[in-house]
C-alpha cells in the first residue's frame, strides 16, 4: 500500500477569521468569496493560521 502526502484546502486565521481556500489554477491560496463578498479579515493582522495538529497530511497508510 502506497502512503499518499496531501496538503490542507482551506485554512482560517485564528485571529481575523480571513478564510482561504487552495486554487490549483493559480497555484496560490485565495480568499474565499461567500454571497459576493470576500472573506479577508482584517488586512493589518498577522494571520495565524489555524494549524492545531488536527490535519494529517499522510492519505493511505
Amino acid at each position: 500500500m502506497s502512503v499518499q502526502v496531501r496538503r490542507p484546502t482551506a485554512r482560517e486565521c485564528e485571529q481575523c477569521g480571513r478564510l482561504e481556500r487552495w486554487d490549483d489554477d493559480r497555484d496560490a491560496w485565495q480568499i474565499v468569496i461567500e454571497d459576493g463578498e470576500k472573506q479577508p479579515g482584517n488586512p493589518h493582522c498577522i494571520h495565524e493560521w489555524d494549524i492545531n495538529g488536527t490535519f494529517n497530511p499522510l492519505d493511505g497508510h
